[in-house]
């Protein structure tokens, strides 16, 4: 095949990335758009770049060399990135590659000035735009000086940010190459950005204009402020003049030249609001033919606007895909079930399929449509309150999306008779036979499940499934399984809210609740202290357990003394929680059973911090203090007027909490454990795809949903394309920030707690579990790396049950997602944790190894100095 060393712009479209690069491709299709205008020019191609670099044959060592470098190594990176770029600008160009530039320079004119852009083949793309991480030259003149600069952009793929930025992607440096775009030169009035949604809040809606005098480099560079508009449905919204002192002009003998703005000019807008109606008109027709949100660079030229550049804004968060043109309201199901990481495929689906009410897929999340509920007047209320004494931020969001009044369609009332919407379902007595009869129901449930898959293989497992599914959500919307949840969370809001009222004392229910009885969660974390009691006593078990670092660990233990009694202390836990993992809810995430090494480092730190029989120990001391707290509640309320009717209510409502609280944590213990027994099943038909040489690895399933592994298990087939695909779209989805509640025109709302009760500077949060603790704040983002001290105060994204085994080794807890009857919010409350959850940002606002004080009564942080 010939090499191509040049191609005209209007020959090139985005097929064509790996010739003429990301930069290349798009501006080729750029120019096929009716009605847009981007200025002619050339692109030397990325064969022109091989033909380069195979000229200096020890360029090749040196990129083993990056290759193996540490990314955060900056000194070594930036020594050895310049050593590359000086020697791909020594190479003499061939000949042949100089005739091929000249002559495609001569038809735009020799003389003609131009802006010489790298465009790199990763780049431009839709999960990472490498947005300057290469470099341009604008308003170079002649032949000599584009030759010059286009070696500089080839140089310019190893400057030191291109090359940690392709470390951190995993993207590997021999598969990039890089082209040259050579364009004429646009010497505009005015240029800037246009974003075609808003890149703050996510609106798809809301276009922004960012727009200053003279070339963009002035705006990009951050040397003057723009002028900003907000365009929505053909009008300027909003808009911000700014005072712009200076611009970049170009110079007539090439280069460019900061200059000051006359001070008359310097508050006049660089658009008028037509030509920002008219540039945004003109991004929606780019947008509509690229079909993904952009980010537009432009030049106003003799009052025509031109595009120089159109990349794709990589950090909007997806939105659900709802089949109309109604607007919608969704809430994040992972900020209420603990776990706002991407999921796989395979996991978004099982939950899916095995959920209580629909759920809708984006950027590797799960959402709820609760546009109905907000409606309608009567289920509003019902959802707010519901909402917010989960999570206020959530409750706030959905507040202020309804403050639009135009967003969510007014909806009559049920008519009368009609179910009442979100209302409570009816109550039970206060009994603690009817906890032990569900947690029964469920084992036997399980035990059935267990028993009877063990026969089913192929299609005839899925068939199985799709049936056990059924069983799954039938356990779940058990009525009196609903109502024991209920009576539990009811009865610990009506003892936070009377006591506060008629005592003056905030999240009473805290100390009331602590050593509830029953809690799955609770005695995971304890029974682990057990654990650490077992091994504490062999010096060489634990020399071991240091040393482990793969999941054959439990067979090593028998050859050592005492390591049969900790095999079978570790197995026997195993046994009972080794169905849980960070992230359960994902099917695809490994579980406890299957990396048992994720439990050492917490049962040493056991060993470490606790002395023997500190299970039982906390355990009673918890009870005691609940005791202790209801005999003060009770007396002091008997002292008030009425107070015998409010201490006697009040005793109800203590038996009440401490009945069913603990029950709160066991239907997602049920859920777990038929999670494990599911995916044990499907492990095992992976296996035999991979042995039949259908998959190419075991962990493939995880990026299929339940259907389509269904199809490959009937047909034998697999599209390895799109296993290929969906793992790359996983990893783009793993840097998105899901929000709290997302509209359907992409708006991420956040949320605010508007309050003004705290010190300056402290981070505000809902505060769980009552009491003030200061301490060394531990930030830990994965449970293998934990490394506690007694007194450390746990700062983390987010705690799901797996969590508590840690929860028994720290002082206090900061999370970045929860509310109050959330897994982690009820396990600080149980071993008496001062805890604050819903912390914005709080494992990038605190610092591994700060002093901090958690006022878990308040709900804020203070950092100490």
């Amino acid at each position: 095949m010939t090499e191509q060393y040049v191609l005209d712009l209007q020959e090139v479209d985005e097929t064509q990335v790996a010739v003429v690069g990301g930069k290349g491709a798009h501006l080729g299709e750029l120019s096929r758009i009716e009605g847009i205008r981007v200025p002619g020019g050339f692109c030397v191609t990325t064969d022109a770049f091989r033909r380069i670099m195979a000229q200096a044959p020890s360029i090749e060592d040196r990129l083993d060399e990056l290759s193996r470098l540490d990314p955060d190594d900056r000194e070594a990176i930036g020594t050895l990135s310049a050593e590359i770029r000086r020697t791909i600008e020594g190479i003499a160009v061939p000949g042949d590659l100089v005739a091929a530039i000249t002559g495609a320079l001569a038809r735009l004119g020799e003389e003609t000035a131009c802006a010489v852009r790298s465009s790199a083949t990763a780049e431009d793309l839709p999960t990472a735009s490498f947005a300057g991480q290469q470099d341009t030259y604008l308003n170079v003149v002649g032949p000599t000086a584009i030759l010059h600069h286009v070696s500089r952009c080839w140089a310019s793929l190893f400057t030191e940010r291109a090359v940690t930025y392709r470390r951190r992607n995993g993207i590997d440096h021999r598969t990039v190459h890089m082209a040259v775009v050579v364009q004429r030169m646009a010497f505009p009035q005015a240029s800037g950005i246009l974003f075609t949604a808003d890149p703050v809040t996510g609106n798809r809606k809301v276009a922004t204009v960012d727009a200053g005098f003279g070339l963009g480099e002035a705006l990009v560079s951050g040397l003057v402020n723009p002028d900003v508009f907000k365009v929505r449905h053909g009008e300027v919204v909003a808009k911000t003049i700014a005072a712009k002192q200076r611009a970049v002009h170009a110079l007539p003998a090439g280069g460019t030249r900061e200059v000051a703005i006359d001070s008359r000019r310097q508050e006049e807008p660089a658009l008028t609001d037509a030509q920002a109606v008219h540039l945004v008109r003109l991004g929606r027709r780019i947008e509509a033919h690229f079909g993904h949100p952009q980010d537009i660079e432009w030049c106003l030229v003799d009052d025509d606007f031109q595009i120089v550049q159109s990349r794709p804004i990589t950090t909007l968060y997806p939105v659900p895909e709802a089949g109309d043109q109604e607007n919608h309201v969704y809430v994040s199901v992972g900020h209420q079930q603990m776990m706002t990481d991407a999921m796989k495929p395979l996991g978004l689906s099982m939950w899916q399929l095995t959920a209580m009410v629909a759920m809708h897929e984006a950027g590797g999340r799960l959402f709820v449509d609760v546009t109905r509920r907000l409606a309608s007047p009567a289920s509003r209320a019902g959802l707010l309150d519901l909402m917010g004494r989960g999570d206020p931020l959530v409750r706030d969001a959905l507040e202020t999306v309804l403050d639009r009044d135009d967003f969510v369609p007014a909806l009559p009332d049920e008519a009368p008779g009609g179910p009442p919407a979100g209302g409570p379902p009816a109550p039970i007595e206060t009994d603690p036979a009817i906890v032990a009869e569900l947690i029964e129901r469920s084992r036997v449930s399980i035990a059935a499940l267990e028993r009877d898959i063990r026969t089913k293989t192929g299609p005839a497992l899925f068939d199985f499934l799709l049936d056990a599914f059924e069983e799954h959500k039938s356990v779940l919307s058990d009525p009196l399984n609903i109502q024991a949840i209920m009576a539990g969370m009811e009865a610990t809001w009506w003892l936070n809210d009377r006591l506060k009222e008629w005592l003056g004392e905030k999240n009473a229910a805290d100390t009331l609740t602590l050593s509830a009885p029953d809690n799955v969660t609770s005695e995971m974390g304890l029974a682990l202290l057990d654990v650490a009691d077992v091994i504490r006593p062999h010096p060489e078990v634990l020399a071991f357990l240091e040393g482990v670092e793969d999941e054959g660990f439990l067979d090593g233990l028998a050859k050592l003394a005492g390591g049969t009694e900790a095999r079978d202390a570790i197995e026997a836990y195993l046994d009972r929680y080794g169905m849980r993992c960070v992230g359960e809810i994902d099917i695809s995430r490994p579980r406890w059973r299957e990396r048992p090494s994720t439990l050492v480092p917490v049962i040493l730190d056991n060993v470490r911090n606790f002395e023997p029989g500190a299970a039982e120990r906390r355990f009673g001391q918890g009870r005691q203090k609940a005791r202790k707290k209801e005999q003060d509640v009770l007396s002091r309320l008997r002292a008030l007027p009425d107070g015998d009717r409010k201490a006697d209510e009040t005793k109800r409502m203590i038996d009440r909490v401490r009945t069913f609280i603990g029950y709160r944590e066991y239907p997602k213990y049920g859920i777990v454990s038929r999670y494990f027994v599911y995916k044990q099943a499907l492990m095992g038909e992976a296996e035999r795809l991979v042995r039949a040489g259908v998959l190419r690895a075991k962990e493939d399933v995880f990026y299929l949903t339940f259907q389509e592994l269904h199809d490959v298990v009937r047909s034998n087939r697999v599209d390895d394309r799109l296993v290929q695909q969906r793992k790359e779209a996983f990893r783009s989805c793993q840097a998105l920030t899901p929000p709290r509640v997302l509209t359907s025109d992409g708006e991420a709302v956040t949320g605010a707690y508007r309050r003004d009760d705290v010190p300056a500077g402290a981070l505000i949060g809902l505060p769980v579990s009552a009491g003030t603790i200061e301490g060394r704040a531990r930030v830990i983002l994965d449970m293998a790396d934990a490394d506690l001290e007694a007194g450390d105060i746990l700062v983390t994204t987010f705690t799901d049950p797996s969590w508590s085994p840690l929860f028994v080794a720290v002082a206090g807890l900061v999370t970045e997602v929860g509310g109050l009857m959330t897994h982690g919010a009820v396990i600080a409350r149980e071993y008496g944790l001062p805890a604050v959850v819903g912390v914005e940002q709080a494992t990038r606002r605190i610092r591994d190894g700060q002093r901090i004080r958690v006022h878990g009564t308040d709900g804020y942080i203070e950092i100490l100095p």
